[in-house]
């Protein structure tokens, strides 16, 4: 799945740890974090501020001139990602060589590609940690163990394990364990065997896959507003699509366990959590791996059945993987948010099948029309790659009629990106970047014109919104989030006008939509 919108956290660049010198020995370092990426490299950034904080030798901080060790967790699925990656760790440099910082550890994606590379150029970086690394968060920053928790005087809610078998680190034994004889899927085994997960033409990466997957022991620093949090159900990623190189960065499919999932969705409803939002690089194949038939229907099942819980949803659907028990499960349960997010990635059927995706168009409306009639006031979002190898005026034009027909209400489209070590990378018939951007700005003026029409028709319907805070564009708006809006990836929604209700963030308002704009909403409250 292409990189959505960037999340920091803490915000605004902030971090999670304190001091340079002057600090009594015992006192707990300063650590703080800069997560880029999508919603599944936030959640290792939680993991990691989680196994800091727990080991008592750690304190998160939010702000980076307050941190002895700042943490740079990075995204590398393109090139934008990879520059804002770089980019972030040379200005968390800044903080090392004129502040008070004691050391820069880079994490995530960038290491499994980069992983030599970016302490030879970078000589201000002490320390990597890949995808599957995580726990490994404590020897980078040199966090002792033992010592007095410092949870209170974090700014972050933390997650603590409830069970008793934990390792020193704070990391569950039942985590640990995954590293040997980790389930797989018979096409995980499949494509390792026809070289899908192949770093060979990435100097410097490691020659073993990722193969770490949390559970609900593991502790967690959330750093999502008090009501929301992410639950990563999976991890890696098992289909050969020729333009990505996620596979080779987080691994081969794996699931959570069923009952480690729920026990993790149940502690965080205790905890005052009301919007879960599951993901993974693809959920819909959640628990193949396990024997499971149709895992993820028979999860959203069990967590609409938990009393505290108000909305629940997932990211991401595979195309072919949408079943007619997922969708007759959405449907049937008030808290599962009716909203689908299935990137489609192109509809001319030449282009999908160079991309190892398969379909087209016919087969896509009649799925898109399937899912409207199962599951009513359907949100549906998707996303496109433009200007893909071979890509002709013909193929894009398709793609164009398909999204005018297809009407989806939300859509990204992204410039292809020739990556090294993808199957696409040594496809000849490269279009331009210029006819690339031509084509990316077309479509994305197409959909702005649904949406700006669609939106319209939203005007006078009451919803339910879950109140986030004050908007950081100005003091007078509060944003807030309904069922047809996923954390951070689409429109906004700001409540202009409270009524008698005092504004409280983390609670649910009925209100009624008074405006609307090409993406954005305005709503008042009317309960």
């Amino acid at each position: 799945m292409p990189v959505e919108n960037p999340t920091v956290a803490p915000p605004n660049h902030s971090l999670q740890n304190e001091n340079k010198s002057g600090r009594p020995a015992a006192a707990p370092l300063k650590v703080g974090f800069v997560s880029l990426g999508c919603p599944k490299n936030l959640v290792d950034s939680e993991v990691m501020m989680g196994i800091l904080q727990s080991s008592g030798g750690a304190q998160i901080t939010a702000r980076a001139e307050d941190a002895d060790v700042i943490v740079v967790n990075t995204c590398s699925f393109i090139d934008t990602a990879k520059q804002e990656s770089v980019n972030t760790i040379l200005e968390m440099a800044q903080h090392k060589i004129h502040g008070k910082a004691q050391k820069l550890i880079v994490a995530g994606c960038l290491v499994e590609r980069y992983r030599d590379e970016i302490q030879k150029n970078i000589p201000e970086v002490d320390a990597v940690v890949g995808t599957g690394e995580l726990e490994q968060i404590l020897a980078a920053a040199g966090v002792q163990t033992g010592g007095n928790s410092s949870e209170d005087n974090s700014p972050f809610v933390i997650l603590n394990s409830t069970s008793s078998g934990k390792s020193p680190s704070g990391i569950s034994s039942a985590s640990q364990s995954l590293k040997s004889g980790v389930p797989s899927r018979a096409e995980g085994e499949a494509r390792e065997q026809s070289g899908r997960f192949s770093r060979a033409e990435w100097d410097g990466a490691i020659a073993s896959l990722p193969n770490y997957l949390y559970d609900e022991n593991t502790p967690r620093v959330l750093a999502t507003p008090k009501a929301s949090a992410y639950i990563k159900i999976a991890e890696g990623c098992d289909h050969p699509c020729g333009f990505c190189i996620i596979p080779q960065l987080r691994g081969k499919f794996r699931s959570r366990h069923f009952e480690s999932v729920i026990a993790e969705a149940e502690r965080l409803t205790a905890q005052g959590v009301r919007e879960i939002t599951l993901i993974g690089q693809d959920t819909t194949c959640y628990g193949e791996d396990l024997g499971l038939k149709d895992g993820l229907a028979l999860l959203l099942e069990k967590l609409a059945g938990i009393e505290d819980l108000r909305w629940v949803r997932f990211l991401y659907a595979y195309p072919n993987k949408i079943t007619g028990k997922l969708l007759e499960t959405i449907a049937a349960h008030e808290k599962i948010c009716s909203y689908v997010d299935v990137p489609l990635q192109h509809a001319s059927a030449s282009v999908l099948k160079r991309m190892k995706r398969g379909a087209g168009a016919d087969i896509f409306l009649k799925s898109v029309e399937k899912m409207r009639k199962v599951i009513p006031n359907l949100t549906l979002r998707t996303s496109f790659i433009v200007g893909f190898p071979g890509e002709t005026e013909e193929d894009f034009e398709e793609l164009c009629d398909f999204v005018k027909a297809a009407e989806f209400d939300w859509l990204g489209v992204f410039s292809y990106s020739d990556e090294e070590g993808s199957k696409a990378f040594h496809l000849e018939d490269k279009v331009s970047v210029r006819t690339i951007e031509a084509r990316r700005r077309k479509l994305m003026q197409i959909q702005k014109q649904i949406s700006k029409k669609a939106k319209r028709k939203l005007i006078g319907r009451e919803i339910d919104v879950l109140a986030l805070g004050p908007s950081e564009e100005t003091e007078l708006l509060w944003e807030g989030r309904g069922e047809m809006h996923a954390p951070e990836i689409d429109g906004k929604l700001f409540i202009n006008d409270f009524g008698d209700a005092e504004a409280v963030e983390g609670k649910f308002y009925r209100c009624e939509i008074t405006e609307a704009h090409e993406y954005d909403l305005v709503v008042r409250v009317i309960d």
